[in-house]
Formats: C-alpha cells, structure tokens, sequence
C-alpha cells in the first residue's frame, strides 16, 4: 500500500510540475519518476530546515511538487552543459 501511495503522490506531483516548469515533459512513466524523486529531495529539505514529515496529503504533495520542481531545473541545467 505503501508503494502505491508513493506512486500517486509521484504522479500528481510530477503532472503538477510539468504545468508549472512547461516545456516538454517526460511522459507519464517519467514524470513518476520525477515526482518520487523530487518527494524524497522535498521531504529531506524539508526536515533539514527544521518542518516534520507530518501534514497530510496535502502537505506531502506541496512538498513533493516543491522537490520535484528543484529536480526538474537541475535536470534541464545540466542537459544543457
């Protein structure tokens, strides 16, 4: 349930994202992937400053749009070096 869970969250976050960055997304497959990984870079930001892990839904998919929005900018930086 726990991966199921993760993989909403992914996909939400990861459609959120590609509306917010616009340009050409990384279909539906990849922007999972992108939005998983931006909730853990979210989430670890998150506790680095000092917030706890607990909040909701709605905080969770705030926090993984955040980290998988940072991800997205430095993807996109580095493809272009």
């Amino acid at each position: 349930m726990f991966i199921l869970w993760w993989i909403i969250v992914g996909l939400i976050a990861g459609w959120l994202t590609g509306k917010i960055m616009r340009g050409a997304g990384y279909g539906v497959i990849g922007d999972i992937i992108v939005g998983i990984i931006g909730a853990l870079i979210g989430g670890f930001i998150m506790r680095q400053i000092g917030f706890a892990g607990e909040g909701g839904m709605i905080y969770t998919i705030l926090v993984a749009v955040f980290g998988a929005v940072l991800l997205t900018v430095i993807i996109r930086t580095l493809r272009r070096v």
